[in-house]
Order: C-alpha cells, then structure tokens, then sequence
C-alpha cells in the first residue's frame, strides 16, 4: 500500500512556512531545495518540521487543504509548538502515547527540526 504525507517545510531565508503533500518526502525535500518548485525557489533552503502519513491520497489533501487554512494564524502555530523539539511535552501532541486519531488513515505524525 502506497504511503501519502503532509509537510510542513520551514525556509532558512526567511523563517516561512510551506505545506504540502507528496509520497516521497525524501524526494520532495530535494526538490523544494534544488530550486525546482518555481514558488519556493526564492526562498531556499527549507528544512522538514513536521509530517503525517496517511494510507490515502485523499486524506493526505484533505488534511493539507486544511493546514493551509491555519497558515499565519495560530492553528499552525499552536500544531508547531506541540513539538518536543520547540518545548512541547513529547506524547503530549498527536502521535504520542494513547494517540487516537479522528482521522482513519492517518498513520503517523512526526516533528523534525534541523534535519
């Protein structure tokens, strides 16, 4: 079964937030910091804080569309903060112990910071 994600990239340049989906965030990454993706180019290069596997395409857009709906506002902020890496409580946040998720083919949720 294929694996879909959504990504939240930070860019080094200017401290700015880009959400995406792929099945390859390996892949992705590279792209975004090979200048190929003509609205992030300007703003390289990116690093990877925080995903979520889905085991379908449609869920990975859905949740997409709506994490784009929180860009600036304090529904991304408040999801970021979450992050062991930013201060949050590990566990506390979606995907630690005890995590139940709303969403059915939502798999995982991970947070990086300086990959």
């Amino acid at each position: 079964m294929r694996k879909w994600y959504v990504y939240v990239l930070r860019s080094l340049k200017d401290g700015g937030y880009y959400i995406g989906y792929t099945s390859d965030l390996k892949r992705r990454l590279e792209f975004h910091n090979k200048g190929l993706q003509r609205s992030t180019k300007h703003r390289r290069p990116f690093e990877l804080v925080y995903f979520e596997e889905y085991t379908s395409k449609r869920g990975a857009i859905k949740r997409e569309k709506e994490l784009k709906s929180y860009k600036g506002g304090e529904g991304l902020k408040r999801l970021l903060r979450r992050s062991p890496a930013s201060g949050g409580t590990p566990g506390s946040g979606p995907g630690g112990p005890g995590f139940k998720s709303p969403r059915p083919d939502l798999t995982t949720v991970r947070y990086f910071f300086g990959i």
